[in-house]
């Protein structure tokens, strides 16, 4: 296999491919998410369905990636990301020709389940390659690069919907798909110096999950990651629903407003580099945390005030969005720089927090709309609140105590 080292692979390259890799998860929100109404009347669905949609892909995508961590701590992150990338291509396809929610619901939970694959192999290939801080760098330019993805995702989708039909936002999905898969054939070098050949024995796996799960960075910067992707989720979860079926936006606006929340967050991850420089990592997410929860309380407000405005909504999450984009990159390398023989079963538990964390907000954010003494408005504000609260915390305490790592830390197997 071709190995890789910071020296041996251009710095461009990897970033695209990171970028591309870390894309797939906007490409297979945002590009939708303008059509969800839609295909929701198209297919004869209930708004819990359509909720379901985006649940099961992410539920698909946190469990899967304990799974994959294994499977690229023993064969290689190459192996790894194109098997997850193929299986991803053609569950898209299958999601573009659905003809019922029931199916729409299995292949995007499919695609969740290749998804992980990706997303876990881009944090493994950074820790193969870079110490913690270094790599916290080359984090934030890679989800620099997602946020770019994202900025054309949302207006893509919006003028795909309008235009063309929800058929055809899922299409550019799986199109996606195999422009990654080619430039993952074509370019993308083995990582991995030493694979673990015995990473998928049960008494190696449980140790290392053992050593994972016990640490205290882990978690603290894990929960960081976790808490901050809540408040994001429960923003694409119900911000369809908000700006165009009450707050009257178009299909074209809509993607418009998905758009400003790319670029500030892209704004963020600019940030999140100028403040590591200057503060180092558990002052930089400290600072972080005062935006996410500044964020918060406006959107809070603006929902107790019952502003119908959009400006009132996207404002404050805006600034929730920026905060996103520093908590990210850190919280994503910290998380697993304990772990240099294990990077990708650490990566694998990260992920997988987050999604499943996710997914049991969803379920929650579903049931609360399905209930008429709960709008979709006063659900997203009070409930950005609640991630955002959380987040701060974390921040300014269990981060502070336990979220960086000084020396390296005892050999994992």
């Amino acid at each position: 296999m071709k190995l890789a080292n910071p020296r041996s692979i251009s710095p461009t390259l990897l970033v695209l491919l990171l970028s591309l890799l870390m894309g797939l998860q906007p490409i297979a929100t945002d590009l939708y998410l303008p059509s969800l109404p839609e295909l929701t009347r198209s297919l004869g669905g209930s708004m819990a369905q359509a909720q379901l949609t985006l649940t099961s892909l992410l539920l698909g995508f946190g469990l899967s990636q304990l799974v994959w961590g294994p499977l690229s701590d023993r064969f290689g992150r190459r192996l790894v990301l194109i098997s997850g990338m193929g299986l991803f291509t053609l569950a898209s396809i299958g999601a573009a020709l659905a003809g019922s929610m029931q199916g729409l619901v299995g292949w995007r939970g499919l695609q969740g389940l290749a998804m992980g694959a990706s997303m876990m192999g881009a944090r493994a290939v950074i820790r193969d390659l870079y110490q913690p801080a270094e790599g916290a760098r080359v984090m934030s330019k890679a989800l620099g690069g997602l946020g770019l993805i994202a900025c054309f995702s949302g207006p893509l989708g919006g003028w795909l919907a309008q235009h063309l039909g929800w058929r055809a936002a899922l299409g550019g999905v799986a199109l996606f798909g195999a422009v990654v898969l080619a430039m993952l054939l074509w370019r993308q070098p083995e990582t991995l110096q030493q694979p673990d050949r015995d990473a998928l024995k049960p008494t190696r796996l449980l140790g290392n999950w053992g050593l994972i799960l016990r640490h205290p960075t882990f978690w603290c910067q894990a929960m960081i990651s976790a808490f901050s992707f809540g408040g994001l989720f429960t923003f694409l979860s119900l911000a369809t629903f908000v700006f165009s079926s009450d707050l009257g936006l178009s299909q074209s606006a809509f993607g418009l407003v998905m758009l400003s929340m790319s670029l500030l967050y892209i704004a963020g991850t600019f940030v999140c580099r100028r403040l590591l420089t200057r503060f180092g990592l558990r002052r930089t997410i400290a600072i972080a945390g005062g935006l996410s929860l500044t964020g918060g309380l406006g959107l809070a407000l603006a929902t107790w005030l019952e502003l119908a405005s959009a400006w009132a909504t996207a404002l404050p999450f805006g600034l929730y969005i920026m905060a996103h984009g520093i908590h990210q990159p850190c919280a994503q390398t910290g998380s697993i720089a304990p772990f240099p023989q294990a990077a990708g079963t650490a990566s694998a538990w990260g992920g997988c927090l987050a999604m499943v964390m996710a997914f049991g907000n969803g379920q929650t954010l579903g049931w609360l709309i399905s209930h008429d003494w709960v709008t979709p408005r006063l659900a997203l504000g009070w409930g950005v609140l609640f991630w955002a609260a959380l987040v701060a915390l974390n921040a300014w305490t269990a981060v502070q105590r336990h979220g960086e790592v000084r020396t390296p830390l005892k050999r994992l197997g």
